[in-house]
């Protein structure tokens, strides 16, 4: 009988649903290796991930020499989808129970996966988008049929379905900072809706040679008030990984904090080659959260570097308090001279696209659907390791 593709393809949120419930599922990549830089599904063991080309593989008289086990679900995964899809009718013919991730791994890399978190006071729900092939995080913010998009991809389609499913329409756009490693969907999101897209002014600017941006939005400042339904937003200006990064206060509890603080880290300050002027922004503002800061706000990055930053419900934050205890580089942050010191010790080389996406996401450059894919493939590389 021969299987149609609906048959052989798993979509990536079903895969990632499977992964998340313990599923002890085989991966089988069939990229060439140097392509595993770019990203993997993850989390699986590595005594249950393999990757072998397709190539090699179908020249091969029983996958079992593949370290494969007939035993176990095997997810075959490649770029777009294609050549996984052949490797899985064919591993079917042969016994398996194989079937292709939909999309491939360009999927995997857009895929966002929507985690209820808690309320802050004045709003209905709070969403937080997780990307796992990325390790970004989004987040929608609902009050009285209203809602607010932050750090949007540039697909928001689950921005807009969670909107829709808490009967509330996307009344606001906005950024805590303009992204180095993926492109914002925020710009476009607002210009669809007619909503304002708020920034700070001091992100509409390169930062490597100070040509200004030529996006519209609406800026945000430092003491400013967003209203949302009955909610309030609070912007903090947090610079040092960008000199425009804020801080969003949702009521009395969640602290969307972009780039800037991380559960286990703080964000790069040598992106654009001012370490020296932005290391000393970057302490100034995390002095202030290891000082001044709520313990029991909840800290909502934009990123994660790795499973162990998660919750038990797989969500993403931890509370002020805790952070003050377990987040090293918070700590160091009593002491200018050694925070200081620290961060210009780590500092490591950009990756080659993270210019070229500053330029996109402040409309300095235009790219095609394909390129975008290319330049947005691995995870982050915004923390301090």
């Amino acid at each position: 009988m021969r299987l149609t593709r609906d048959q052989l393809e798993v979509a990536p949120r079903e895969l990632a649903r499977r992964l998340e419930a313990g599923e002890e599922l085989q991966i089988l990549d069939v990229r060439a290796p140097a392509r595993l830089a770019a990203g993997v599904v993850s989390p699986v063991p590595a005594e249950r991930f393999h990757n072998v080309p397709g190539s090699e593989l179908l020249a091969m008289a029983d996958p079992a020499e593949a370290g494969l086990s007939i035993d176990r679900d095997v997810i075959v995964v490649c770029g777009r989808g294609n050549d996984s899809l052949r490797v899985a009718a064919w591993l079917t013919v042969a016994g398996y129970r194989a079937k292709s991730l939909a999309g491939g791994m360009n999927a995997w890399m857009h895929m966002s996966l929507p985690r209820p978190l808690p309320t802050p006071d004045g709003f209905d729900r709070l969403i937080q988008f997780d990307r796992p092939g990325k390790g970004a995080l989004g987040y929608l913010l609902v009050s009285d049929g209203e809602a607010m998009a932050v750090d949007v991809s540039m697909y928001p389609e689950p921005w807009l379905q969670e909107a829709e499913r808490a009967g509330a329409r996307i009344t606001a756009v906005a950024d805590t900072h303009v992204h180095a490693d993926y492109i914002s969907g925020g710009p476009d999101l607002a210009a669809s809706l007619g909503v304002p897209w708020y920034l700070h002014p001091a992100d509409m600017v390169y930062p490597y040679d100070g040509t200004p941006g030529v996006l519209p939005f609406t800026p945000i400042a430092a003491g400013d008030e967003i209203r949302l339904g009955r909610g309030v937003i609070r912007v903090i200006h947090t610079p040092g990984h960008t000199e425009g990064s804020v801080t969003l206060i949702a009521g009395d509890r969640a602290a969307l904090t972009g780039d800037f603080l991380f559960v286990e880290s703080v964000g790069r300050p040598d992106l654009a080659g001012r370490t020296e002027e932005w290391s000393e922004q970057l302490w100034a503002s995390a002095h202030a959260a290891l000082t001044r800061w709520d313990e029991g706000w909840l800290v909502l990055p934009a990123h994660y570097a790795d499973e162990s930053e998660r919750c038990e419900d797989r969500t993403v934050g931890r509370e002020v308090g805790r952070l003050r205890e377990s987040n090293s580089a918070l700590r160091l942050a009593a002491d200018r001279e050694k925070f200081v010191y620290w961060v210009n010790a780590h500092e490591a080389p950009a990756p080659d696209a993270y210019a070229r996406m500053k330029a996109i996401n402040i409309g300095l450059v235009e790219v095609g659907q394909a390129e975008a894919d290319l330049l947005e493939a691995g995870k982050n590389e915004c923390a301090i390791a």
